[in-house]
C-alpha cells in the first residue's frame, strides 16, 4: 500500500528582474519583468507504507521544496499529491494531524520555555486530553532519554538535547509518516547514532513510514534500503541502496604498507592516488582489472600489510550529483 503518491509534480519561484540605476528602478516599478526558477521539475515517485526512504541530493536540489509540498506548507505549480489520501493542499489539516515533521535547521519549539510547555500546547492543538498527553510525554520521555532536560528552558540546551527535544515534539500525537530534514546536521557522533536507532526502533515498532533526507552517508547507510537522488528538480536515480553500491561501488581501495618505501607504476589497471613513505593507496576499477591481478603486480614479498575497502558512499553520490 502506497502513502505517498507524487505525479508530474511541479514548482516554479517567480521572482522580479531588477536593473541598476534610477532608469532600472522606475521600469522595475511601473513594468516589472520576472525571472521563473524550476525549483521542482516534473517528479514523480511513490512510498510504501512502513518504508524509510533517503531524499537525497546537493544543496538547492529541491527537497526542503518537495518535503513542504507534501505536508501542504507550499502549493503546487502543477501535478498531483496524495499523503495517506489526502490533498496537502485541500487537506492540510486533516493530513497535519497523521504526520510530523523535524526539521533539523528550524525549531518547532518555543525557545524560552522548556519543552515541556511545548509539548502539551500540541497535545491541545491535537486533541489530545491530559492524562493521555502525559502518558506520550513520559513514554517519549523515556525512550529519547529526555529525563529532567524538557523542564529546563529550550534555549539552555544542547544541539543534541534539543534534537531529541524536537523529534518527541513531532511524535506527540503519533503521525502514521514522519518527514526528517537533515536532523543530525551538526551533532556529534554519539548523538547521531542515539537518533538513527531511534528512529530504526520507530519504524520498526510501529511500523511508521519515514521520509528522511540528509547530507551525512552515515544517516543513509545506517536507515534506508531505498534512495532517490534529485538535482536541479528532478530525479536522477530511483533504487535500492543495495543496487546502488552494486552497479557504482566497481572501483576498490587498496591501501598496502610496505617495509620499505617502493616506487610503482600505473600498471595492472591500477592508479596510485596517494604514497607516503611505505605506504601507497591504490584505486582499482574492477570491471577492467581483477583484485588478484593488481596484487600480483605488488612486490608481495615486502608488504607488510594490505587492506581491500569500498570508495566511500559520499563520493559515489557526488559523483552521480555531477553526471
Amino acid at each position: 500500500m502506497n502513502v505517498i503518491e507524487v505525479n508530474s509534480l511541479n514548482k516554479q519561484f517567480k521572482s522580479k528582474i531588477k536593473e541598476e540605476g534610477f532608469k532600472g528602478s522606475m521600469k522595475a516599478m511601473f513594468k516589472p519583468e520576472y525571472r521563473i526558477k524550476d525549483a521542482v521539475s516534473n517528479l514523480g515517485f511513490s512510498v510504501e507504507k512502513g518504508e524509510m526512504l533517503a531524499f537525497i541530493g546537493p544543496n538547492g536540489a529541491g527537497k526542503s521544496t518537495t518535503i513542504k509540498m507534501l505536508t501542504g506548507i507550499l502549493f503546487p505549480t502543477s501535478g498531483d499529491i496524495s499523503v495517506l489520501g489526502f490533498n496537502p493542499q485541500k487537506d492540510r489539516k486533516k493530513l497535519a494531524y497523521r504526520i510530523g515533521m523535524v526539521n533539523g535547521q528550524k525549531s518547532q519549539l518555543w525557545m524560552h520555555l522548556p519543552a515541556i510547555d511545548s509539548y502539551k500546547l500540541f497535545a491541545s492543538i491535537y486533541d489530545i486530553g491530559d492524562k493521555e498527553a502525559d502518558k506520550r510525554i513520559a513514554e517519549l520521555s523515556e525512550v529519547l532519554n529526555l529525563g529532567d532536560i524538557i523542564t529546563q528552558p529550550v534555549r539552555t540546551l544542547s544541539l543534541g538535547q534539543r534534537m531529541r527535544c524536537e523529534i518527541a515534539a513531532s511524535l506527540i500525537h503519533k503521525p502514521e509518516i514522519i518527514f526528517f530534514d537533515e536532523p543530525t546536521i551538526g551533532l556529534d557522533p554519539v548523538v547521531k547514532q542515539e537518533i538513527r536507532k531511534f528512529i530504526k526502533d520507530l519504524n520498526k515498532k510501529f511500523n511508521t513510514t519515514v521520509f528522511f533526507t540528509s547530507h551525512d552517508v552515515g544517516d543513509i547507510e545506517k536507515l534506508c534500503k531505498r534512495v532517490i537522488i534529485v538535482n536541479n528538480g528532478q530525479i536522477v536515480l530511483d533504487d535500492s541502496l543495495k543496487n546502488l553500491k552494486y552497479n557504482y561501488l566497481n572501483k576498490k581501495l587498496i591501501d598496502v604498507k610496505f617495509n620499505e618505501e617502493v616506487y610503482l607504476d600505473d600498471v595492472c589497471g591500477m592508479e596510485i592516488v596517494k604514497q607516503k613513505g611505505c605506504d601507497i593507496k591504490i584505486e582499482v576499477n574492477t570491471k577492467e582489472q581483477s583484485i588478484k591481478n593488481v596484487i600480483d603486480c605488488l612486490p608481495t614479498e615486502k608488504i607488510v600489510d594490505i587492506n581491500i575497502s569500498d570508495i566511500p558512499l559520499e563520493e559515489i553520490i557526488a559523483e552521480i550529483y555531477g553526471k
